[in-house]
């Protein structure tokens, strides 16, 4: 097992209070695995990701526990983590075409960050070389400026940066959002093959485009206000869907083929929780066509099927 998260609580301090962002999460990732997070904006699938690479100074760690390749991966702690990020796990952050520093060229600014680890850029520009030459980019772009550089040449340089240690996971978070149509596919199929050559050993995925997990992602896991409500392979999923929130979320992703000339494209009724103060029990209730009484308590998340969970009671 490459990664297992048990009950994990991150939340955001503000001034009105704690942000109940990420609230009690289990999951498990397995050695090659890519899987999907997805979810509304706002339910957590980013905290979750940032949590498991850099605590920032609004977030504030709860409780919980992250195993990784087995070891504790202890993510309240900036110094211990310092000497695990980008050998053990990186990250390909969001907006991550404005990650590079623009005043630096490409090639010092790897050399600056195989320094701040440890390493030697000469002994690893044989590779870096054979890395950019895989994701379709020259050697000279390392003599160039990030400002000349297109925003899909930046997606796959930052790709290649972040997984130049070989870490074990990657998490990968909305890094197709600000491409166009070919270029999100160039970008997700590059993350398959990274995967394929063992450049890293597990994967998440984090995105609101469920369709883009749908072409790579082995499993599924969609969250809701701060908690997970299912996850299952990704196939099973897409076609056999039990929490109504991710039975709602599928069908109002468009079809292909299709023409919505003579109906609408319906979406999900109601908005989110505020995690300020969230509800009781379920936190879709509130929205969920099927809630009654008994959904004022949390359901648990419960196996329904081998590598399918789901909190729901209407299910389980």
């Amino acid at each position: 097992m490459s990664l297992q998260i048990s009950d994990l609580r991150v939340y955001y301090r503000t001034l009105a209070g704690d942000v109940k962002a990420l609230d009690g999460v289990s999951l498990e990732i397995a050695d090659g695995e890519i899987m999907g997070l997805a979810g509304e904006s706002g339910c957590g699938k980013t905290t979750l990701g940032n949590s498991l690479v850099l605590l920032d100074g609004r977030m504030k760690y709860i409780s919980g526990e992250v195993l990784l390749d087995g070891t504790p991966l202890p993510i309240a702690d900036y110094e211990a983590m310092q000497e695990l990020r980008w050998r053990e796990v990186s990250i390909i952050p969001q907006y991550s075409m404005s990650a590079l520093n623009p005043t630096r060229k490409i090639g010092r600014m790897v050399d600056e960050l195989l320094h701040s680890r440890g390493r030697q850029y000469k002994e690893l520009r044989a590779e870096l070389l054979r890395r950019l030459e895989l994701v379709g980019l020259s050697a000279d772009i390392l003599d160039r400026y990030p400002i000349e550089l297109s925003g899909g040449m930046k997606q796959r340089l930052v790709m290649v940066i972040s997984t130049l240690l070989d870490p074990s996971l990657l998490i990968a978070d909305e890094i197709t959002s600000a491409l166009d149509v070919s270029s999100q596919k160039a970008v997700a199929q590059t993350l398959v093959e990274f995967r394929d050559r063992k450049f890293v050993r597990s994967m998440i995925v984090v995105t609101h485009d469920v369709s883009i997990l749908y072409q790579i992602s082995d499993t599924l896991a969609i969250m809701y206000a701060g908690r997970l409500a299912e996850k299952a392979p990704t196939g099973v999923l897409m076609e056999a869907a039990l929490h109504p929130y991710t039975r709602l979320l599928i069908s109002a992703l468009p079809e292909m083929g299709s023409r919505f000339a003579d109906k609408r494209l319906m979406g999900i009724p109601g908005t989110p929780p505020s995690l300020l103060n969230p509800p009781t029990g379920c936190r879709f209730r509130t929205r969920c066509p099927l809630a009654d009484a008994q959904c004022e308590e949390q359901p648990p998340m419960v196996d329904v099927a081998p590598g399918h969970a789901v909190a729901c009671w209407k299910v389980t």
